[in-house]
């Protein structure tokens, strides 16, 4: 049985086509307008409406373009005694099933509506089919059967099906984007845009057009208007990575974004209101930031509604197993290679620290899969760091002194010791001794003028 909504100022026909349509078992209301069609809506939705298209106060043309922005996939079929070739493009243009000319031959129309169901019944098939393609797509992505892993699973069925601000924090390579992109493929927007940005990768500027938009004018080279991403991403997911990357100033913008629903594209002078639902992630610890100044304390609180700890690999060490075999296999198909894991190697791998997190592993494969020549990868394909690691001298080196230490201080040596010989190695290219650090270039710049280290990069450049 469907839900068949009639909308005409004539209640003849609102009643000839109540009684034709319960006569076919179908659930019937009506309406005298567009207005009190769109009332009617608001209470319940309906699976195909049959306007008039000439109606006082709100006509159909109206109604079906009101329709469409909230209801697109509703079915509505246009009648009128006064068809035009110009009513029938309007009606086709804005997204009509069909069009029928009054008087109109009830069995016609009958199997009009009938052929609007069965539209619809395909459309919302296909639908189901690609949402549940979708799902187990995403979450196959994301691997691990440990007990950690399984509450992080069980966390993102829970909040995809809400609207709240989620903040995603773990290390890197722990796999945030998967985590962002499993709860928006699960949620009711799977059907629009997943976007995401890394916060840190843009100066602020840059960050402030690419989330917001410009309008053509506003600087040099604006030579056009353009969607931000929190435009783009409308009804859809934006994904902002490495949020604690964010300037002090964009962490104003953004709360401001937050709490009104509605963005400023650079140099305009109206807003725009947004639906996006937003998603965060760091691998910074921003409640300490928010204590130390750094970070805004209002925004902490607005993106972190509803927060999710991703565990670093060294936390769920019974996870290494399958994800190494689901890489090898991974890379086995994309080579065309055929190699698995030998036990050694596998052991080799399960002791390891991996402070790279999946990530690490995922590319130690990689290379593994790419230098084997045997039917197994031997502890030789593997990077000597992994093979020559004991983690009883590293725990024996970081032994607590009976009289205790002055954490903070040496945790600030320890930092400062790892920027110089990142910067050495790397000739003082900040870049790539940033890559080295796994931080961003922003994030290096800081520790290098916390440490008052600016000008050795410099004289590293100049040496070499």
């Amino acid at each position: 049985m469907s839900n068949i909504l009639i909308v005409d100022d004539e209640q003849s026909y609102r009643q000839l086509l109540s009684l034709v349509f319960q006569s076919d078992g179908h659930s019937i209301r009506t309406a005298r307008n567009g207005r009190e069609a769109l009332e009617s809506l608001k209470a319940e939705s309906a699976d195909v409406i049959i306007s008039d298209v000439r109606m006082p106060d709100m006509d159909g043309i109206d109604l079906l373009r009101a329709v469409r922005e909230t209801l697109p996939d509703v079915g509505v079929v246009l009648m009128t005694a006064f068809a035009s070739v110009d009513t029938a493009r309007d009606a086709f243009k804005l997204g009509a099933d069909d069009f029928i000319q009054k008087p109109f031959d009830v069995e016609e129309l009958k199997l009009i509506v009938r052929k609007t169901l069965e539209k619809q019944a395909l459309i919302d098939e296909n639908r189901a089919f690609k949402r549940a393609q979708r799902e187990r797509g995403s979450i196959k992505n994301i691997i691990g059967s440990s007990p950690k892993m399984a509450a992080v699973f069980q966390m993102i069925e829970t909040v995809a099906e809400v609207q709240s601000t989620v903040l995603i924090t773990g290390e890197s390579g722990t796999g945030k984007e998967l985590v962002a992109r499993a709860i928006h493929d699960l949620s009711p927007r799977a059907e629009k845009p997943f976007i995401s940005i890394n916060c840190g990768a843009f100066t602020e500027t840059l960050l402030e057009s690419e989330l917001f938009g410009y309008v053509k004018g506003s600087f040099t080279g604006a030579n056009s208007n353009r969607k931000g991403l929190f435009e783009a991403a409308e009804k859809g997911t934006i994904f902002l990575d490495e949020i604690g990357e964010m300037s002090p100033a964009m962490q104003v913008k953004l709360l401001r974004v937050l709490q009104e629903r509605r963005v400023r594209p650079v140099g305009a002078h109206e807003e725009l209101a947004i639906d996006t639902r937003v998603i965060a992630a760091t691998n910074r610890d921003l409640k300490q930031m928010s204590a130390d100044g750094t970070f805004r304390e209002d925004l902490y609180y607005r993106i972190s509604v509803i927060p999710i700890s991703l565990p670093s690999l060294r936390e769920r060490k019974e996870d290494i197993p399958e994800l190494t075999d689901h890489f090898v296999a991974k890379f086995c198909e994309q080579t065309g290679r055929k190699v698995g894991i030998s036990p050694k190697a596998l052991q080799l791998l399960e002791n390891y620290a991996w402070h790279g997190n999946v990530r690490e592993l995922e590319h130690t494969i990689e290379r593994a899969v790419a230098l084997e020549r045997t039917e197994e990868i031997q502890p030789e394909r593997l990077p000597d760091h992994i093979t020559n690691y004991n983690p009883e001298r590293i725990k024996a080196e970081f032994d607590l002194p009976d009289e205790g230490i002055n954490l903070t201080a040496h945790l600030e040596s320890l930092e400062k010791t790892y920027v110089v010989e990142a910067l050495r190695r790397t000739a003082g290219n900040q870049t790539k001794a940033a890559d080295l650090l796994q931080i961003q270039v922003r994030s290096l710049r800081h520790l290098l003028d916390k440490h008052s280290i600016r000008s050795l990069s410099a004289q590293m450049r100049s040496s070499n």
